[in-house]
């Protein structure tokens, strides 16, 4: 099994220890990936910055995205490691690769389920690890080193009562995609959400096909509330106002990916002509992957439940 230590943020791990997020983001000051083979839900260990350098909690691994800082802050709000969305600017732009930038994209590493350890438990590093790496290595249980490491997580996490769900976590790993049963029971949070609609749909909004991302938002085609899974099947990407419509039951989407407006638009409020041209209009984009297109059954209850006429 392979998985991560990355370089963590002191003051991040701290802010972070004590709130019980069911998911975190783990920023980088720029777009580029920490890594690019590490498979979804592999293990992700944080690996704190000197004077402490030990191994010190960690989660698993969900998603890689860039997002405008606004827009991150928007997705995870405190679950950047700040408590406002200028202490989170503050923490990240010295780090930036132009530092005097108006606007710059943050790279976000979701993690879900993170733990923290008690000072007590931190593990020192092994002794591998070289005093030049600032970003974060790969290990691997089918070596010495990578198999003493996780022994000693597995150990921590065992006495924490966690270690019974890394069965569940290490099946996920080698189903194909998140949409799977497992994942559609609370599993992701809402930052995840966020962001694998977002990247579903290229960043262009499902009914429209509109790019500008600062107006384009994630809905649940089931709400959340209501046990609706955050999952890519049981989301849409759509321009703000038709997030609201839709919420509404003003707009629905049909089983057969049509769009259907409902005729109070124009009863209540006197208008909507600029809705009405889309009325039974096809998809303007629809994900490329099946696993991640809008589920039938939840379209369904959507048009039966929420749609008004």
């Amino acid at each position: 099994m392979k998985f991560w230590a990355g370089v963590t943020d002191n003051r991040w791990f701290e802010f972070l220890a004590t709130r019980g997020f069911e998911e975190v983001n783990f920023w980088q000051p720029s777009a580029k990936p920490l890594f690019s083979s590490l498979p979804a839900w592999a293990p992700f260990l944080f690996k704190l910055k000197r004077p402490h350098n030990h191994i010190a909690g960690g989660g698993f691994f969900v998603k890689y995205s860039s997002l405008p800082l606004a827009l991150a802050w928007d997705a995870f709000g405190e679950r950047n490691g700040a408590a406002t969305v200028a202490q989170l600017e503050a923490a990240i732009r010295p780090l930036a690769p132009d530092p005097r930038a108006a606007n710059f994209d943050v790279g976000c590493t979701v993690i879900a389920q993170p733990f923290f350890f008690d000072r007590k438990d931190w593990i020192p590093v092994p002794e591998s690890w070289s005093t030049n790496i600032v970003r974060g290595k790969t290990y691997d249980t089918g070596t010495t080193a990578g198999r003493e490491l996780w022994a000693q997580v597995e150990e921590r996490l065992s006495r924490r009562g966690i270690l019974s769900n890394l069965q569940d976590i290490e099946k996920v790993a080698r189903r194909d995609r998140y949409g799977q049963s497992y994942l559609t029971q609370g599993r992701l949070g809402q930052g995840a959400f966020r962001l694998m609609v977002m990247d579903a749909y290229e960043r262009r909004c499902a009914i429209t096909g509109e790019s500008t991302l600062l107006v384009l938002e994630a809905a649940h085609i089931k709400p959340f509330a209501e046990q609706g899974p955050n999952s890519t099947s049981n989301g849409l990407l759509l321009r703000s106002d038709f997030h609201k419509l839709f919420d509404c039951g003003l707009v629905t989407v049909t089983p057969d990916l049509r769009v259907k407006v409902s005729s109070q638009i124009r009863e209540r409020y006197f208008n909507g002509k600029a809705y009405y041209r889309l009325h039974n209009q096809p998809l303007a984009i629809v994900p490329a992957h099946v696993y991640d297109r809008p589920a039938v059954d939840l379209l369904a209850w959507h048009s039966q439940e929420r749609f008004v006429q």
